[in-house]
């Protein structure tokens, strides 16, 4: 069953920021990851404005876990360090 990864993000420091997007980036491709939204223009229809949301999909959420949890994304995820406020789950798809 596919899962998906959800991810709202409020960047805080854009410079720093830049340097976890190449890094995210590399760990998605290593990993395979299928990318549906990557930021893009929001219209929020209730509640808060997420500023920026990624959805990415996986396989399974295993394969979704396996890739949070990889050497590839915790260097992505050193390198954010203070440059982003940050919500990230994931969600199992219905096929």
């Amino acid at each position: 069953m596919s899962a998906y990864i959800v991810v709202n993000v409020k960047v805080t420091n854009p410079e720093q920021y830049k340097e976890y997007q190449k890094w995210s980036t590399l760990a998605m491709r290593a990993h395979d990851v299928k990318v549906l939204v990557r930021g893009g223009q929001c219209e929020v229809l209730e509640g808060r404005d997420p500023i920026r949301t990624v959805i990415m999909q996986f396989p399974s959420m295993d394969a979704a876990r396996a890739w949070y949890h990889s050497d590839q994304y915790r260097r992505a995820r050193n390198a954010r360090a203070g440059a982003a406020e940050m919500n990230m789950y994931i969600v199992e798809g219905l096929s």
